[in-house]
């Protein structure tokens, strides 16, 4: 079986999942985190129910059928580590079925959750598409930017929007002070700067200066103060001379904050970005990108359910 894995791994895209093979270390260490990927994934289905509350503090998700057992541990770990009652509201990337949203809906009382038709037709009446033609025409070939239209334009609240490969391991206290009074922006630290343009050009374009290293694992801003034909000639502008990037959504999010006051930035001894598994001393909350997948699908989501509340 583990042959015949790799085997198709190698068929179906050679050259670009051999690179990244390597840089897990290996057949053997890659097949090792996809196992530990699907134990997970697994092991979601087993989590104790996750309430969410109507009157709690909001934290929104963009997720999807690839990504539910994400969340689910996500706000798992949160709800474990906190005093406090959230309302956990899910915005569907495109990919959800009745089946998935009942099954969502039984692990996770009383959540919010908002259907692809209630986005589209939201979209079609804040950004139609004869105006913003940009934005509407990339989030489709690049969901990253879902997070961005998808939420915000939902109302002109507040909002704190948690990516779903996270885990918390203490009560985010910092992330429930801005929650109780959101005032300006909030943000994580990156581990490195991760805009994927030249800070000249987003300067040139935003008018103002562009903060460093914003990392939007966990992004608390206003949604009304967001001007969406600026964002719309942001992006165009930053493809059209500097071309395509996966980090674009964290570019336009990092001009939006350029403006804002207070920018509060969480503590990156506290709330990790691309965390290694020394990184547990008065942690708060782990994202796990790049390389630290292999911790997490390995160990942390296990740890998460070991720690005591």
């Amino acid at each position: 079986m583990f042959l015949q894995h790799i085997i198709d791994i190698l068929y179906r895209s050679p050259r670009s999942k051999y690179k990244t093979i390597m840089r897990f270390g290996g057949f053997i260490s890659y097949y090792k985190m996809l196992k530990g990927k699907n134990e997970m994934i697994s092991a979601s289905k087993l989590l104790p129910p996750i309430l969410s509350h109507q009157n709690g503090l909001a934290i929104y998700f963009l997720t999807g059928k690839d990504f539910v057992y994400q969340t689910l541990f996500c706000a798992h770990s949160l709800v474990k580590v906190s005093k406090e009652q959230y309302q956990f509201i899910l915005i569907d990337d495109g990919s959800f079925n009745e089946v998935i949203k009942a099954e969502i809906e039984r692990q996770m009382p009383n959540v919010v959750i908002i259907n692809a038709n209630e986005i589209n037709s939201n979209l079609d009446f804040h950004l139609p598409i004869e105006r913003f033609p940009f934005l509407r025409n990339k989030r489709i070939v690049y969901p990253h930017l879902k997070k961005l239209t998808d939420i915000h334009t939902l109302n002109s609240s507040t909002k704190l929007v948690l990516d779903s490969d996270m885990l918390f391991f203490r009560e985010p206290t910092e992330m429930i002070k801005w929650l109780k009074q959101p005032t300006g922006c909030l943000f994580m630290i990156d581990c490195e700067e991760s805009y994927g343009y030249s800070r000249k050009l987003m300067e040139e374009l935003a008018g103002y200066r562009i903060p460093k290293m914003v990392n939007v694992g966990a992004f608390g801003f206003n949604s009304s103060s967001i001007n969406w034909q600026k964002l719309e000639d942001w992006g165009s502008n930053l493809e059209k001379n500097e071309g395509t990037t996966y980090y674009l959504e964290q570019a336009l999010s990092a001009m939006l904050v350029a403006n804002e006051q207070p920018k509060i930035s969480l503590s990156k001894e506290e709330y990790i970005v691309n965390p290694s598994t020394t990184d547990f001393n008065e942690v708060k909350l782990h994202h796990y990108v790049d390389l630290s997948k292999q911790f997490y699908f390995n160990s942390a989501w296990k740890i998460s359910i070991d720690q005591r509340a």
